[in-house]
């Protein structure tokens, strides 16, 4: 990875606490849920086009939860290797004596000059490893924990993309009826009048487009 691409990652990481924070309790671990969502953010730094007019965040989402979903469609879990492990676990020691030094966190650059190792190693190993220090851990028989807060601009994003994604999804006269009731605020006989409908049957075909929309944004 570049040094772009991994700033892109390392400024990105809440987009895949929030993206892992939409799957929890569902019979995969959370760890497992943000390792795999952190391999979707890598694959979004590695192929995002900077000249194009998107925002990163809004092209990682579904980057990261395309990842996500594939661990659930897979059953299993993701492992890594112990090497990435140990290498994780020192590199936050390397962190917090780098900080109590000099006052500021290190760069990838020199954490790797610290450890003597290549700059890809230290960010495969915070990638893989980020799971477990983000949730209760301990180090030198002292036990911590880093509080992810509940609610923030990463979710209210991550809801955004996906629904935009199930929107886009729909029929187009199914798209129709969603934009003109919930974005257009339009009654339903309005509606009705408009797509040549009666009203009970935008009644009807409404319910049916959010039951399918929720079913999507909730599998």
């Amino acid at each position: 990875m570049t040094a772009e691409q991994t700033k892109l990652v390392t400024e990105n990481i809440g987009l895949v606490h929030a993206c892992a924070r939409r799957y929890m309790g569902r019979g995969i671990d959370y760890d497992d849920l943000y390792q795999s969502g952190c391999e979707g953010l890598v694959k979004a730094a590695t192929g995002f086009d900077s000249s194009r007019s998107v925002r990163f965040s809004t092209y990682a989402v579904p980057a990261i939860l395309g990842e996500i979903r594939r661990l659930f469609r897979d059953g299993g879990s993701v492992r890594v290797c112990r090497s990435l492990r140990d290498l994780g676990l020192k590199i936050h020691r390397a962190e917090a004596e780098f900080r109590n030094a000099e006052g500021r966190d290190p760069t990838v650059s020199e954490l790797a000059e610290r450890l003597g190792v290549e700059p890809e190693s230290i960010a495969e190993a915070i990638d893989a490893s980020r799971p477990v220090l983000s949730l209760t851990a301990e180090y030198d028989g002292e036990e911590f924990e880093e509080d992810v807060p509940s609610e923030s601009f990463d979710e209210t994003l991550v809801d955004l993309v996906a629904l935009r994604e199930a929107i886009a999804s729909l029929e187009a006269t199914d798209r129709e009826i969603i934009r003109l009731r919930y974005f257009g605020r339009k009654t339903q006989s309005y509606v009705a009048k408009a797509l040549g409908m009666t009203q009970v049957q935008v009644s009807r075909r409404e319910r049916r487009i959010i039951n399918c929309m929720r079913e999507q944004l909730i599998e």
